[in-house]
């Protein structure tokens, strides 16, 4: 009997120190954090905050330069990305099944939708998201200080291939829609996913002349960066280890929330068309590369 309670404490004792690594923050709906660029002045600051409609006493955290390098370099220009951290973020966590809302100010490269998409690549869940900085800037950096903002707020760590390949993504599919127009970057892109999942390709090789092969039947010209950033992209997000049916789930939240955070009818189109490419790449790439 006493060797029955003694490994009854013992179970207990271990239970305890480990269930603390497991459960989730104190994490609520209505939770607020906010990341500031490091290098923005007081004044910038205090007017974000009053945009934000948040006050000093909100939990704030602040994004590097440095940081920003660190999930975009391999993707943006370093003269892009600049030598000083502006873009700033508020996230809201929501009630489950809400799924991304976002909205933008003075970003002026990467759409609401972009942002959605790459956030839920990453794994974040049911967030209201608004990305802004004191003057324009490109929004390439914003993506970072969501991210860390939703572990610290949800104390849950996103893998960092999982985060690079977000990035990764949101950068490939803004550069494709501003250099080749964004009906037909969507289309290549949607033709690509569907030859991969009626034809699987086993190489790097096979990738390469496929995505060759089908811009040239649509009469569309790629230069060697942007055949490289597909390939390494489809490459990368086919060995990630990523729950494809959560992803899934939030795709369609995002695309209901759709009509309540974008106004334009043409961006409207735009977006819901990537949603919906998306979504099937997703069915067909979960099962194309666990065969």
């Amino acid at each position: 009997m006493n060797n029955v309670i003694r490994k009854c404490l013992w179970l207990l004792l271990v239970f305890t120190m480990i269930v603390p690594t497991l459960a989730l923050a104190d994490a609520a709906p209505g939770d607020v954090i906010v990341t500031l660029g490091e290098d923005l002045s007081e004044e910038q600051k205090q007017q974000l905050l009053n945009e934000m409609g948040v006050t000093e006493d909100v939990e704030i955290i602040t994004v590097s330069n440095e940081e920003e390098h660190k999930y975009l370099g391999n993707y943006v220009n370093k003269n892009q990305i600049g030598t000083r951290a502006l873009s700033s973020s508020k996230i809201t966590l929501t009630e489950a099944g809400s799924g991304i809302n976002v909205k933008t100010n003075n970003i002026k490269l990467v759409s609401e939708g972009m942002y959605a998409n790459a956030l839920v690549t990453a794994g974040v869940e049911d967030a209201d998201v608004y990305v802004t900085a004191p003057m324009a800037v490109s929004g390439t950096a914003g993506l970072t200080g969501l991210i860390k903002a939703y572990e610290i707020a949800t104390e849950i760590e996103i893998p960092e291939e999982q985060k690079q390949i977000a990035n990764e993504e949101m950068v490939r599919t803004g550069e494709l829609a501003e250099s080749i127009g964004v009906e037909e970057a969507t289309e290549l892109m949607n033709r690509i996913k569907e030859e991969l999942a009626a034809n699987p390709v086993e190489t790097e090789e096979d990738l390469r002349a496929l995505i060759e092969r089908i811009a040239q039947e649509l009469g569309i010209t790629l230069t060697e960066e942007e055949l490289n950033g597909l390939v390494s992209l489809f490459m990368r997000m086919k060995d990630l280890n990523i729950d494809w049916n959560q992803v899934q789930e939030q795709i369609s939240y995002v695309r209901d929330n759709l009509d309540e955070f974008l106004n334009r009818e043409d961006t409207q189109s735009f977006i819901r068309t990537l949603l919906d490419v998306l979504n099937r790449f997703i069915e067909s790439i979960s099962n194309l590369f666990k065969s």
